[in-house]
């Protein structure tokens, strides 16, 4: 028995953690029921919709008739620019509170309510693209924020309360913990062997090639070898950047392409508009060189055997360790044997 039919554990490098893999339970994972999607039929443009271009939001600002990407300050957010002190006990140890001051932003990805990512053409999302950057230098530039965190949830599965196609940039005070993870171990690795630790990582994958998924010149999408969900993909470029702000041109183009193919293999997987949540990764905006860091970003996607079967982090997951059952190789054998012309436009 080999990792392919045998229980085993697999380490997270970036993470430090370990997932628990269980491929003998699965040993047949797609005999089950693929139980047809509900259509997403959506208007281009929706009257109630609180993104839609004139629109009036939530918050009582209406919206510009804007044409491409559009960004504006999350009405609702979760961190504030002033921050108010925080009174906390400095010998307690057990109620610990501090302040924490940031700028939340939405960024409109198209003036379409009907269009995703996977729908978008390579130069709409290539505007995307710079929309990211431009916050990155614009937040990043702040003297408060030093961390700039761009992510996307999509569909209702990932709580996501609003089919128009948008993400988020939330710029926050401290590092949150997934990255300040991230930066801890890249640096150990980076001092121990003077190269950051997703080069090596990403070199070995393309000698492997059983958890690639796609590639173009300057990025590359694979199933990590840890990965915890069952289609998770890990977004690298194959130059060491650590910020988004340092892509060259070829590379924010090569960009655009790889996350138009890799949304368009998730929707052709299950014939369904995929849900995940996805986000970057990158160095901290706090004026210091971080030669150890390499930009990444992580999709991760909740479905397991078809639209409507969703994987739960319960249990076992929850209060010990994070388990799978179909192999990261067999996901992403999945997901490169899936065509690259999105199903609804097959035919057209």
């Amino acid at each position: 028995m080999g990792l392919s039919d045998s229980p085993h554990r697999r380490w997270n490098p970036l993470s430090g953690e370990w997932v628990l893999v269980s491929p003998h339970r699965l040993l047949r994972p797609w005999q089950g029921k693929q139980d047809a999607p509900a259509p997403d039929v959506r208007p281009a443009h929706d009257a109630g919709c609180y993104l839609c271009p004139g629109n009036l939001r939530a918050g009582g600002v209406r919206n510009p008739q804007y044409e491409q990407t559009y960004v504006f300050d999350n009405d609702f957010a979760a961190l504030l620019p002033q921050g108010e002190a925080i009174a906390s006990d400095q010998d307690e140890q057990l109620f610990v509170a501090h302040a924490e001051r940031g700028v939340c932003r939405v960024v409109c990805f198209s003036p379409r309510h009907d269009l995703t990512l996977p729908r978008l053409s390579v130069l709409q999302i290539r505007g995307v693209v710079m929309a990211w950057i431009s916050e990155c230098e614009s937040l990043g530039a702040l003297e408060f924020i030093n961390y700039v965190q761009i992510f996307e949830n999509k569909g209702a599965l990932m709580g996501c309360s609003n089919p128009h196609p948008h993400g988020q940039v939330w710029a926050t005070e401290t590092v949150p913990q997934e990255p300040a993870r991230e930066d801890e171990r890249q640096r150990a690795y980076f001092a121990a062997h003077g190269r950051t630790l997703l080069k090596d990582y990403v070199e070995r994958e393309l000698q492997k090639v059983e958890r690639l998924v796609c590639r173009n010149e300057h990025w590359v999408a694979l199933v990590p070898y840890w990965a915890k969900w069952p289609f998770e993909v890990l977004l690298a470029p194959v130059r060491p950047v650590a910020t988004m702000p340092q892509l060259g041109e070829a590379e924010r183009d090569a960009l655009a392409e790889i996350l138009r193919e890799v949304t368009i293999r998730y929707d052709n997987l299950f014939q369904c508009s995929f849900p995940y949540s996805m986000g970057f990764h990158q160095a901290p905006s706090d004026g210091k060189a971080h030669p150890h860091w390499h930009l990444h970003a992580h999709f991760y996607p909740p479905l397991l055997r078809s639209a409507s079967i969703q994987k739960f982090m319960v249990g076992f997951e929850m209060l010990g360790t994070p388990q799978r059952d179909i192999t990261p190789e067999q996901a992403a054998a999945r997901l490169r044997d899936v065509s690259i012309i999105h199903y609804l436009d097959r035919g057209v």
